[in-house]
């Protein structure tokens, strides 16, 4: 089912390749095999045993014997949610990107192969295929963005695949320091972390660490390394800001908890995690606040939002690096939270601009007389963003802080860690300010007549939206459908 679920999008990419002509013939390709790997995700979430802390729907085959490395799918209550996120948000794309003229079939063939590669990333459990799948992304992100993008698209798309390079480059030497420590040398993340597969002798733990994270926080990101993470969302295509926000920059915050931080059977590098919570909470909190102070400063609305990123993984980052199993089960529900919110706010700004082809917000005013569904939706989007009881936002938050606050001990780091938690609620505080100022000036000031007959959304974009806000909801009433799936796979933590 996994390998299903995987490469349905990519086999849809090569069908539209060979096969379809016309631009509407794409699209409906496109729709279709996005719409058969989410349902197949949907069958898994529903079947998956929420009882069971490890990995179920497991594919494992001898890859390439030599180096030991093997064709190893799996997915737990960590990865089960952010695969079924990434295919929900890929159906949703193609619809997003239904009003691309320009290659239509160049532009969903990349799509798709998009949605493939970060599927990869959740569901490999050898740490050279999740290698693979994390390099095999950046190609159709870097073509999304230097062709279909606006403003500075090929710099924003140079600096993306840039700042990610430099990542990987860390991260492969990490990988291959686990690789050749290991005796008989493997990739298979569970054997590393159960501790059967080290050679004797001095391990280089805190090394290995810190080359694998680099990679995670350049791609969650983390400030001071987020600059590209603007530019990349400023100039994308709304459907690829959506894929970017909502499911790529969870690959980092995955990351770390899969490969880094450590929980159930143990981590991959033990104990260093530990030794450095403290100082990497201390990015976090500077992460939550910059980016919160950022974003009231921003007046185009896909920049604002994209600042606003910034600032909420800052929380997941929290949670992770508190150590516990209910901050990382908020952490894992904030992903999931963030992905929804943020994939709305993006396709909320791509149908303002599409309407009144305009993003700066001093130029905008009085828009929810022209376009009141636009105007409502926007704005229970922000209201979730900031928290909003009812939401999944106020959920993650909520779940976040109280696990990150709640750690026994009196030590300095737990007193530490419990400071930085009240200081990162202010940035919940700054939230509440720059998105309620945002939609008061975009939808509720007076209104302008150069917007007038502008147009509200039709009736594709407001089933989509819908199906966006019935989710973030939903998750929002019942967090239990998410965490009763996700708080096993960390039952082991303090």
């Amino acid at each position: 089912m996994l390998s299903a679920i995987l490469f349905i999008p990519a086999i849809g990419a090569i069908v539209i390749a060979l096969l379809a002509r016309q631009a509407r013939t794409v699209r409906l390709m496109a729709a279709l095999f996005t719409l058969v790997s989410f349902i197949l995700a949907l069958v898994a979430f529903v079947q998956f045993d929420r009882s069971v802390a490890g990995l179920q729907f497991v594919e494992q085959v001898s890859w390439i014997k030599a180096l030991g490395a093997q064709y190893y799918l799996g997915v737990d209550g960590l990865s089960m949610p952010l695969l079924l996120l990434t295919t929900f948000l890929g159906f949703v794309a193609v619809f997003v990107s239904w009003k691309i003229q320009t290659r239509v079939k160049e532009y969903y063939i990349w799509l798709l192969l998009l949605e493939t590669g970060i599927l990869g990333v959740f569901a490999s459990v050898d740490l050279l295929l999740f290698f693979l799948f994390w390099e095999v992304e950046l190609i159709p992100m870097y073509m999304l963005i230097s062709v279909w993008g606006g403003g500075r698209r090929e710099y924003s798309a140079i600096k993306f695949v840039t700042y990610t390079l430099f990542g990987s480059a860390f991260m492969l030497a990490g990988i291959l320091t686990l690789y050749f420590h290991t005796d008989p040398h493997t990739f298979d993340m569970l054997e590393i972390a159960r501790g059967n597969a080290w050679a004797a002798g001095t391990i280089p733990f805190t090394a290995i660490f810190f080359l694998i994270f680099l990679a995670f926080a350049i791609k969650l990101p983390i400030v001071p390394l987020h600059t590209w993470l603007p530019d990349a969302h400023t100039d994308a295509p709304t459907a690829v800001s959506v894929m970017l926000a909502g499911v790529l920059l969870k690959m980092g915050s995955y990351g770390m908890v899969r490969l880094v931080a450590g929980y159930g059977e143990g981590a991959l590098v033990p104990n260093v995690a530990d030794s450095y919570s403290l100082l990497l909470v201390i990015f976090a909190v500077v992460s939550v606040l910059y980016g919160a102070a950022a974003t009231m400063r921003q007046t185009d609305l896909k920049r604002l939002i994209a600042y606003s990123s910034v600032s909420h993984m800052g929380f997941v980052l929290l949670g992770i690096f508190a150590l516990n199993q209910v901050s990382i089960t908020g952490a894992t529900l904030q992903m999931v939270s963030h992905g929804l919110i943020s994939g709305l706010l993006f396709a909320m700004v791509g149908l303002v601009y599409d309407k009144t082809h305009q993003r700066q917000i001093p130029l905008l005013g009085g828009l929810a007389r022209q376009m009141p569904v636009i105007a409502v939706v926007f704005s229970i989007a922000g209201l979730a963003a900031l928290g909003l009881p009812t939401t999944v936002g106020f959920a993650a938050e909520f779940i976040t802080f109280v696990g990150s606050y709640g750690l026994a001990g009196s030590t300095e780091v737990f007193v530490g860690i419990k400071a930085a938690v009240v200081i990162a609620i202010l940035g919940i505080v700054i939230g509440a300010g720059y998105i309620l100022w945002m939609l008061e000036r975009v939808f509720y000031r007076d209104p302008k007549p150069e917007y007038d007959g502008s147009g509200d959304a039709d009736w594709m974009e407001k089933a989509y939206i819908f199906a966006m806000v019935a989710v973030i909801i939903l998750f929002g009433v019942r967090p239990s459908i998410l965490t009763d799936m996700i708080g096993p796979v960390f039952g082991g933590m303090g």
